[in-house]
C-alpha cells in the first residue's frame, strides 16, 4: 500500500526527485572526501610540518565543504518541495473522492476517520517523504562510499566493519519489529479520542442538560488514556534507540583505537589513516543509524497508507453512467416504479416495491412511523443513495442514467437536519444559485417566512456561525427553504423541514409556497399531520411498504395506519 501510494503521487515530481538524487550523491561524496585530506594534513603536513601543505590541503576542505553545504541546502529544499507537493495531492484525492461517495460509504468509514485520515495519516507519510529525501537517500551512498574509502585506507581493520554494522543493524531492527502492531494501534486510538471529542462538541447541549459532564469526561479520559498508553509504550521503544546506537558507536570507536593503535605501534598503518578510518566508521554507523531510523517511521507510515488507499480505493456505490443522459424535458416529474433499496449483508430491504408518482403542480407527502423508511426514500432521487432493485425515473428517465450534476440541477433539497455554512446569509443562499441577485434572494426570504429576522440580524451580509449555530433551529429550517427556494428548481424535496416551525409559521410557509412551487413537483416528508393535510397525494409507509396512497380523506376512510397517525396528533374536528 505505502509503495503504490508514493509511486502514484510522487511520479509527477520525477525531475525534482533526480535533483535530490544528484545533490544527495555530490554532497555525500564530498562529505566522505574530507576524512581523507584530513588524514593526508597530519600524515604529510604536520608530520613532516610542511606549513604550504597544510595550508594548500585546508582550502581544499574548505572548498569540499563549501560544495557539501550548496548540495545539502539544495536537496533539503527540492526535498521539501516535493514531500510538500505529495501531501497537497493525496489530500485532494482523499477530499475528491470522499465527494464522490454516496451516504452508504460515508458512514461506513464514519467523519471522525475521514478527518484522521485526510490529516494524521497524511502528515505521517508526508514526514516520511520529508526524511527519505534529506537524510535516507544519502544513507545508502554514505554506507556503501564509506565502506569503499575506509578499506583504502586500512584493511586490516576492515574485520571490525563485519561485526560493529551487522550489531547496530540489528539491534535496530528488532526494536522496530515490535514498534509495528503499536504504530496501528495508535492510529485506532487517535480515531477514537476524535470521534468521542467529535460527539461531545456536536452534543455539548445535550449532555449539560442531562448533567453528564461528569460521564463525558470519564468516556474522555478513557480514550486518551488508551491513547497515552499506546504512545507511551512507543515512546519507549524509541527511547531505547539512542541509547543503543550511542553504546555501539563509543564500542566501535574504542575499538578501532585499540586494534588501530597497534597497527601504528607496529608501522602497519599511519596516524592519519587511523583517524580517517574512524571518521569513516563513525558514517557508516550514522548512515546505518539514519535508515534504520526512517524505517522506524515506515511501519506508522505503512499503516497511515494502507488507510489513505483504502479511503481512495474505494468506489461509491452511486456511480456515473457510461453514456449519460445531459438533457431532460422539463416536466417535473418523479416515477417510483417497485423500487427497492437494501444496505449491503442487510437480511430485508429498508424499502420494497414502493411504486407511485409525483407530477408537477401537485403535493406528495410521504408520512409514517420512525424507521418507516421515509428519510431512506426521499435520499434516493437526488442519487445520494442507489436503488437496488426497480426503477426510479426523473422527468421520464431513469436516474441512473443520468449526468449526475444534471439530474441534482433540477432538484431542491431541503434536509432533515438544516445545515449553514460559516459565511453570511447572502453566501448560504447563493448556494442554490450563484447567480441570483439580492432581489431573488430577498424574495426567497419572503416566502420562506424569515425575511424578518434576516432584517433584524442586519440583512443579507448578517454572519452566519459553522453550522448556523448562532440562529434558532426554526430560523436554520427556513434560511435552508429559502436557500432551495433560490434555485427555483423543477423538483422540490423536503424532508422534515417544516418540523421545527410553530403551527401559525407553517401555514403562512406553506400557503407562500403554493404560487411560486406550481410548475414543480413537491414531495414532502413530514412528521406531522397538519403540514400534509392538504397534500394533493399522501403516501403512508410501515416497515419500508407503501400501505395507503390517497387524500387525507380517503386514507380516513380505508387505511387504518394513516387513521392511527392521525388520531395521535389531532382531535375529530381537526381531522375531519
Amino acid at each position: 500500500m505505502l509503495s503504490r501510494l508514493l509511486v502514484t503521487y510522487l511520479r509527477p515530481y520525477r525531475r525534482e526527485l533526480t535533483a535530490v538524487l544528484v545533490l544527495q550523491l555530490v554532497g555525500t561524496v564530498a562529505s566522505l572526501y574530507l576524512p581523507s585530506l584530513n588524514a593526508d594534513i597530519i600524515d604529510f603536513g604536520v608530520a613532516r610540518g610542511d606549513t604550504g601543505y597544510i595550508v594548500e590541503t585546508g582550502g581544499w576542505m574548505l572548498a569540499v565543504t563549501l560544495v557539501q553545504i550548496v548540495c545539502s541546502i539544495g536537496a533539503v529544499w527540492f526535498g521539501a518541495r516535493v514531500a510538500m507537493a505529495f501531501g497537497r495531492d493525496v489530500r485532494s484525492g482523499i477530499f475528491h473522492r470522499v465527494g464522490a461517495f454516496s451516504a452508504r460509504e460515508v458512514a461506513t468509514f464514519g467523519a471522525p476517520s475521514l478527518i484522521t485520515r485526510t490529516t494524521n495519516d497524511v502528515q505521517q507519510v508526508q514526514l516520511l517523504v520529508v526524511m527519505f529525501c534529506t537524510m535516507f537517500v544519502a544513507a545508502p551512498i554514505m554506507c556503501v562510499a564509506g565502506v569503499i574509502m575506509a578499506l583504502q585506507e586500512d584493511v586490516g581493520l576492515s574485520w571490525l566493519l563485519l561485526v560493529c554494522v551487522p550489531a547496530l543493524a540489528i539491534s535496530i531492527g528488532l526494536i522496530v519489529a515490535r514498534m509495528v502492531p503499536q504504530f496501528r494501534l495508535m492510529q485506532d486510538r487517535i480515531d477514537q479520542v476524535n470521534r468521542v471529542l467529535r460527539e461531545q462538541l456536536s452534543g455539548i447541549r445535550v449532555v449539560r442538560a442531562f448533567v453528564r459532564e461528569k460521564a463525558e469526561t470519564e468516556r474522555f479520559g478513557d480514550a486518551n488514556r488508551h491513547l497515552t498508553d499506546t504512545a507511551l509504550r512507543v515512546g519507549r521503544l524509541q527511547a531505547l534507540i539512542f541509547p543503543t546506537v550511542m553504546l555501539i558507536l563509543n564500542v566501535s570507536s574504542v575499538a578501532v583505537l585499540w586494534f588501530g593503535a597497534h597497527r601504528v605501534d607496529t608501522g602497519e598503518m599511519q596516524v592519519g589513516a587511523l583517524t580517517a578510518f574512524l571518521s569513516y566508521l563513525l558514517m557508516i554507523l550514522m548512515s546505518v543509524m539514519m535508515a534504520t531510523f526512517i524505517s522506524m517511521m515506515i511501519p506508522r507510515a505503512a499503516v497511515c497508507a494502507e488507510r489513505i488507499q483504502e479511503v481512495l480505493e474505494t468506489e461509491s456505490s452511486v456511480t456515473d453512467p457510461d453514456e449519460p443522459v445531459t438533457e431532460l424535458p422539463t416536466r417535473a416529474e418523479v416515477e417510483f416504479l417497485g423500487v427497492e433499496f437494501r444496505y449491503p449483508g442487510a437480511a430485508d430491504p429498508v424499502l420494497r416495491d414502493i411504486s407511485f408518482r409525483a407530477e408537477a403542480g401537485r403535493t406528495t407527502a410521504i408520512i409514517g412511523s420512525t424507521g418507516a423508511g421515509k428519510t431512506t426514500l426521499l435520499s434516493l432521487v437526488p442519487r445520494l443513495i442507489d436503488v437496488t432493485g426497480g426503477v426510479l425515473r426523473v422527468n421520464g428517465t431513469d436516474v441512473r442514467d443520468l449526468e449526475p450534476d444534471v439530474l441534482r440541477g433540477r432538484i431542491g433539497l431541503v434536509p432533515q437536519q438544516a445545515y449553514l455554512f460559516t459565511g453570511t446569509v447572502a453566501s448560504n443562499l447563493r448556494y442554490g444559485n450563484p447567480d441570483a441577485t439580492d432581489e431573488d434572494l430577498w424574495q426567497a426570504l419572503e416566502i420562506a417566512q424569515a425575511k424578518d429576522f434576516v432584517e433584524e440580524m442586519g440583512g443579507l451580509e448578517s454572519a452566519i456561525a459553522q453550522g448556523g449555530t448562532n440562529v434558532s433551529g426554526g430560523q436554520r429550517q427556513r434560511l435552508s427553504i429559502a436557500r432551495a427556494l433560490v434555485r427555483q428548481p423543477e423538483i422540490y424535496l423536503f424532508d422534515d423541514a417544516f418540523s421545527a416551525l410553530d403551527l401559525a409559521t407553517d401555514a403562512a410557509l406553506r400557503a407562500a409556497l403554493r404560487p411560486h412551487t406550481q410548475r414543480s413537483a413537491i414531495l414532502v416528508v413530514a412528521q406531522r399531520v397538519s403540514t400534509i393535510l392538504d397534500a394533493d397525494q399522501i403516501i403512508v409507509l410501515e416497515n419500508g411498504e407503501i400501505v395507503g396512497t390517497g387524500t387525507h380523506r380517503e386514507l380516513m376512510a380505508d387505511c387504518p395506519t394513516y387513521q392511527e397517525i392521525v388520531e395521535s396528533q389531532l382531535t375529530p374536528e381537526q381531522a375531519a
